[in-house]
């Protein structure tokens, strides 16, 4: 009995030494594993954040293309639709002075002498004009101007009937306009020469 708890104590002896050396070489493996175990799991977790910030910027550009996109869309049919009623106040502006004309044609109809007819066109023509300056429309002063090529087209060149008139114009075929000080319609004009 003794030599067989002699042997079990030799036995464990042998093991605890068998353990020691595995432990030992475990913990030197560890410890010698352990700075690159480190290193690797930090090249990891920097490798996953920057993965994370591409996938963050990529998703953001994406957005912000897309907002960009559904911008110029948007802005585009603003366009489309001003356009279509860009000249909507105006035309409301001048349905009176329609109205008037119709109403003035009636009464051509029906009138009998001339003189209160041509007044009603008198104010149906004023009121049309009044419409139209409150909307910025102006007539381009030609006659005994000098000539201004910014406001004035010259059609023809005539002998001017005094020294005066000399690079005047003359007369004026068509009339002229600005809209907000921006020539619409250049003037005809006839030059002095």
């Amino acid at each position: 009995m003794f030599n067989k708890k002699k042997n079990n104590d030799t036995e464990e002896n042998i093991m605890n030494t068998e353990n020691s050396a595995e432990n030992t070489e475990a913990q030197n493996l560890e410890n010698s594993e352990a700075p690159e175990t480190v290193e690797q799991v930090e090249e990891q977790t920097a490798e996953e954040k920057l993965q994370a910030e591409v996938q963050q910027l990529n998703d953001k550009y994406l957005r912000l293309y897309a907002e960009f996109d559904n911008y110029k869309r948007r802005t585009q049919k603003e366009r489309v639709e001003l356009l279509q009623t860009a000249g909507k106040d105006v035309i409301v502006s001048l349905l009176p002075v329609l109205d008037d004309f119709d109403r003035a044609l009636k009464a051509m109809d029906t009138a009998a002498d001339v003189a209160p007819v041509k007044e009603g066109i008198l104010l149906v023509s004023t009121k049309l004009k009044n419409t139209l300056a409150q909307k910025g429309l102006k007539d381009v002063e030609s006659i005994n101007k000098d000539f201004n090529t910014d406001f004035h087209e010259a059609i023809t060149n005539i002998p001017a009937p005094n020294d005066a008139l000399k690079g005047k114009v003359i007369d004026e075929v068509e009339k002229g306009y600005t809209l907000n000080d921006n020539v619409i319609r250049f003037a005809k004009v006839v030059v002095g020469a």
